[in-house]
């Protein structure tokens, strides 16, 4: 038998078997062609074979899907860390807008009561706090080379705050009213009754703990300054009487006030430059006289009285 021929094609019994398969195929095409059967043959064994493709491309549908899920799970991770950052800053940029406003409102009303009290001011700034028990104190960002000097008064918006006691060559320091170790005196407006407006330990209140017995004092009366000292100028608002009762003593009424300006919330003051004491001995006084074009003729041509002679004679 011979190994390199083809059994297709071996012999006649092969010619006639390719024959055979070449008229099936054209009965086939034929059939097809009229009827369709292959076509229903081939949509058969799709549906029949499709299960089996599903079922294997499965790990890899999976796998897929996997990693899709797991980029999508992270993109959303991110997206919700930048978000939240972008709300936190938001949030910090809206609280430092109403930070802004509330400053600028607050310099608004500085502004304000110098205009309408053409006051000679200086702005301050309050850049330490020293509110204990005993010492009520604010620091501010102006002293002795900008101008300031013991003793000027210190307002804000709504009234009196206390007054400078320090001033260094850069930053002062303040001594509120509600200090212990302050006094101010002050008037009731209502009755125009002149008292002593001392600090408190509490640093949210005045005390006035010598009003005559017979004074008329209610809760609700408003606190100016007198003037009297020379320390602050007359008129400033300085509290509103809250309560008013005997004193331990029997002797006196004790009052509580609550001081009108925001000790404890101001960040800008004013100074007043023209009300703080003069250091060292008042000037001389400028001698007075009519003026030299109405004197008579002769007391302008007369000249001046020689001044007197003091003797050198020596004693025996």
């Amino acid at each position: 038998m011979n190994k390199d021929a083809s059994p297709l094609f071996a012999g006649s019994t092969g010619t006639l078997r390719l024959i055979g398969y070449l008229a099936l195929a054209m009965v086939l095409m034929v059939l097809d062609h009229r009827n369709g059967w292959m076509w229903r043959i081939r949509y058969g064994a799709a549906v029949a074979v499709e299960p089996v493709y599903r079922l294997a491309g499965l790990p890899v549908e999976g796998m897929r899907t996997l990693s899709v899920a797991f980029a999508d799970r992270q993109r959303l991770t991110e997206q919700n860390q930048r978000l939240r950052e972008d709300l936190l800053l938001a949030n910090a940029k809206l609280n430092r807008m109403a930070a802004v406003a509330e400053q600028n409102e607050h310099l608004k009303e500085l502004l304000d009561t110098q205009r309408s009290l053409d006051l000679n001011v200086q702005l301050a700034r309050v850049v330490g706090v020293d509110l204990g028990a005993y010492r009520h104190r604010l620091l501010i960002n102006v002293g002795a080379r900008d101008g300031v000097k013991p003793g000027q008064p210190v307002i804000d918006a709504r009234g009196v705050m206390g007054q400078v006691i320090q001033a260094l060559p850069t930053t002062s320091v303040v001594m509120l009213i509600t200090d212990p170790n302050n006094a101010l005196p002050v008037t009731v407006e209502r009755t125009g009754l002149r008292v002593i407006a001392y600090g408190s330990r509490e640093g949210d209140r005045l005390v006035l703990p010598t009003i005559p017995m017979a004074a008329d004092v209610q809760a609700g009366d408003r606190l100016l300054t007198s003037g009297l000292g020379g320390r602050f100028p007359p008129g400033f608002p300085v509290g509103a009487i809250t309560r008013v009762a005997p004193a331990p003593t029997g002797m006196f009424l004790e009052a509580q006030a609550q001081p009108s300006a925001d000790i404890n919330r101001s960040e800008d003051v004013l100074l007043l430059h023209d009300q703080a004491e003069p250091a060292g001995p008042p000037e001389p006084v400028t001698p007075m006289g009519p003026p030299a074009d109405l004197a008579p003729a002769s007391a302008r041509s007369a000249p001046p009285p020689p001044p007197p002679r003091h003797s050198t004679r020596s004693r025996p």
